[in-house]
């Protein structure tokens, strides 16, 4: 009798482990929306297809070896371009800065900015975050669990602890960048994790060698990604079901037996991939059973959440790129705001992509806010001040916006959190505060024989190539625990993964 597999949630994750899996087993992804993907979403403003979720995609051989194991390939499913231009940066000062995937552009480009220093001070920053990036893509990133003991016994760790890995971010880039400037705009990547720069470790630096790795962008945005992936699980055989709410996994003699929908239906499967939150299983969205199979835990600080506002809009002041940072020029006193008092900042820094060319843009904006949406409404009035906000930000960096009310769709906080229960609406997971915060996150497999977990919140971490690397991992640890994949053949995918 072929096993038979149930993925809770059709995100990256979901997603990633449907593709490999229905190649070997039956499998039924549940969705309790009514689509696919999890938090990456596109809405078609002005027939230019926006990303209103995940806007980046980086690390393009994650993705490689995900089809090649579904047994298929990448480029045939989907059309990527890859960014020359990573980001167009703005100041209140009036200065900006665009940052390349080449590096000597980008040093010609800061030293134009800020100085010749400063651009020799990249070159080092650039140095060392490809240092982190390839000591811990191995020896962490690469694995299906965090193991602390493993990282510290391995050949690496003198080369990781020589890169101060105990300091904040914020910390080594004061170190390492005369410009102020320079440490607002590096900081900003511990944002990526839904973190503050402030309280997250320096080894989140890696993220800027991944950005120059390369950037892409797809024709119908991220979506393009989650159809492709669907496409290639049903092509297999996976069954969606949509608006089919997972209730509670139930066990017989410790091990998963089925899945009970709200509807009352029971789902028979050998094995279940949960891509919820961990914070939804902890807090027994799946039964207590369920929540047993993670540790239990100390309290955690939730990731960040967010305002977003995607509409058509005449923009007037400086050129847009695809992706456009317009920094706040009180940055500490934004996290503040958002992890001591638990409130959207006065001053925050603003994120738009702007996909498109043309007069009228269709944007995607978005401000950093606190995952308190489980404990609060966002209502109108609140949200118009939080737009208020918003454009004083842009305003004071020379942008002024024009936007079309019939095209204006908002999320806030008090949204995200009904969408992924027990959140708050955090966006990341837990945050990523401390040194050790990595290596607290849940591995794939669970206490429980035959739950698997994977997801944003899960190890390795948030973002679209680190859920993919998770859901990957949970499909293949599932494989190898019911001998449906040998042992030389599960070693071969894993080895032949390309983080480029």
């Amino acid at each position: 009798m072929q096993k038979r597999a149930v993925i809770i949630g059709s995100g990256i994750s979901g997603l990633v482990a449907a593709a490999i899996l229905s190649q070997h087993v039956h499998v039924t992804v549940l969705e309790r929306a009514d689509r696919i993907g999890g938090k990456i979403e596109s809405k078609n403003i002005n027939g230019v297809a926006t990303d209103c979720g995940p806007t980046v995609l980086t690390l393009r051989g994650v993705f490689e070896a995900v089809f090649r194991d579904a047994g298929s390939d990448l480029r045939s499913h989907i059309e990527l371009t890859r960014l020359d231009k990573l980001a167009r940066h703005f100041w209140f000062d009036g200065s900006s800065l665009d940052l390349f995937s080449d590096l000597d552009r980008t040093y010609q480009s800061i030293s134009e900015f800020s100085s010749k220093k400063s651009a020799e001070q990249y070159l080092r920053f650039s140095k060392t975050a490809a240092s982190v990036f390839e000591t811990l893509t191995p020896s962490f990133l690469l694995r299906s669990e965090p193991d602390l003991l493993r990282l510290v016994t391995s050949k690496s760790i003198g080369r990781l602890i020589g890169l101060n890995p105990f300091d904040t971010l914020k910390k080594y880039l004061s170190q390492s960048f005369d410009d102020p400037r320079l440490v607002q705009l590096f900081s900003r990547y511990a944002t990526y994790c839904g973190a503050s720069p402030f309280l997250s470790p320096a080894t989140l630096m890696l993220v800027a060698h991944v950005e120059r790795l390369g950037v892409w962008t797809l024709a119908g945005g991220m979506m393009d990604l989650a159809n492709a992936l669907r496409k290639l699980a049903e092509k297999n055989g996976a069954e969606f079901r949509l608006n089919a709410e997972a209730e509670r996994i139930e066990f017989i003699q410790n091990r998963v037996a089925h899945v009970r929908l709200a509807s009352g239906e029971m789902t028979p499967s050998h094995a279940v991939i949960c891509t919820a939150d961990i914070a939804a299983l902890a807090n027994n969205c799946l039964g207590p059973t369920a929540a047993r199979a993670v540790p239990a835990r100390m309290r955690t600080t939730r990731s960040q959440s967010a305002i977003t506002w995607t509409f058509a809009a005449a923009c007037k002041g400086p050129a847009l790129d695809h992706h456009n940072v317009f920094f706040s020029e009180h940055y500490e006193d934004e996290f503040t705001a958002i992890f001591d008092h638990d409130s959207v900042p006065r001053h925050p820094t603003v994120y738009i992509c702007a996909p498109g060319s043309g007069e009228e843009r269709s944007l995607f904006c978005l401000i950093n806010a606190p995952a308190n949406g489980d404990k609060r409404t966002y209502f109108e009035e609140e949200i118009t001040t939080c737009y208020t906000r918003m454009t004083e930000t842009l305003g004071k960096c020379g942008l002024s916006l024009s936007p079309n009310p019939q095209t204006v769709s908002v999320s806030t906080p008090t949204e995200y959190a009904k969408r992924f229960p027990a959140t708050g609406g955090a966006l990341y997971g837990p945050a990523s505060h401390g040194w050790q915060a990595a290596f607290k996150r849940q591995g794939v497999r669970s206490r429980k024989r035959g739950l698997y977990l994977a997801g944003g919140s899960m190890h390795p971490g948030p973002g679209l190539p680190m859920a993919a690397l998770s859901g990957r991992a949970a499909a293949h640890a599932l494989l190898s625990d019911l001998d449906l994949i040998t042992p030389q053949t599960l070693a071969a995918m894993r080895g032949g993964i390309s983080m480029v």
